[in-house]
């Protein structure tokens, strides 16, 4: 009895050992990671921006724009919130020598009629957009691979605010995630990781599908003062996985190059 069981024991360990080889085999390429960490923005006041995909490197033009809820200030000809270019940043991340070096930082001047839920929306628009009467046209930063981590640099100046970031994914659902809150003393840096309930690849060719995001979003609380306030933005980075598997005919799943192949049709 016990070399029987003994020879079942090995049976069942051969089995499993031999349905983990096949598992490996198939799935083992996609568990492959290549991290990536990439600066979406820098905000040096440049439209042009350019970062690495897996082959090649995409450049996008695209510059900031402000929109606000119903109660924010004007004051005479002034609409707010307002924004400007700001020759600061926080040390912890350039240090403070400011010769030879072309810094900025993405300032927000806001005021709001009413204390509440208040918020100011900073989004990515299409330089040169902007027609009259009519605001800039928004542009989605896409993000190369499949995005675990969104960073950003934030100065506050201790009201109890918060802030959150915008996802949209290849099905068109927008997601929106808690940056954190700006209640703190200058700069500080704000993370927050990309749940893997939001779908980043598909089961078909091509199996890659990134996100774009949308817009940050700035929360007043009913309990603090809204009247006058400053906020400021550096450095937005992500750390993301720019690994992708390869296969026979894997250049008919390029999206570019079958936009390409189709054109000349």
């Amino acid at each position: 009895m016990k070399q029987g069981s003994f020879r079942a024991v090995r049976l069942v360990v051969f089995l499993f050992f031999m349905l983990f080889l096949m598992v490996f085999s198939v799935f083992g390429d996609e568990s492959t990671i290549d991290y990536l960490s990439i600066v979406l923005e820098d905000f040096s006041g440049l439209s042009t921006h350019q970062w690495p995909y897996p082959y090649d490197t995409k450049v996008y033009e695209f510059e900031w724009a402000l929109d606000a809820s119903k109660f924010a200030s004007k004051v005479g000809d002034v609409q707010f919130p307002r924004q400007t270019k700001v020759e600061a940043w926080p040390m912890a991340l350039y240090g403070s020598n400011k010769r030879n070096m072309d810094l900025n930082s993405f300032g927000i001047w806001g005021k709001f009629d009413r204390r509440g839920y208040n918020w100011i929306d900073v989004y990515p628009v299409v330089p040169g957009s902007e027609k009259d009467g009519e605001g800039p046209e928004a542009f989605e930063i896409p993000i190369p691979g499949r995005i675990q981590y969104l960073d950003m640099w934030v100065w506050g100046s201790n009201l109890n605010y918060y802030m959150e970031a915008y996802f949209r994914d290849y099905q068109g659902v927008v997601h929106t995630l808690y940056l954190g809150s700006l209640q703190y003393q200058g700069w500080k840096n704000l993370r927050v990781k990309i749940p893997t309930s939001i779908p980043q690849s598909k089961r078909v060719l091509p199996r890659h599908a990134g996100l774009t995001f949308v817009k940050f979003r700035i929360w007043t609380t009913p309990s603090e003062r809204v009247d006058n306030f400053y906020i400021y933005l550096n450095q937005m980075k992500v750390l993301t996985d720019t690994f992708e598997n390869l296969f026979d005919g894997d250049d008919l799943a390029d999206p570019d190059n079958v936009q390409e192949i189709w054109a000349k049709q």
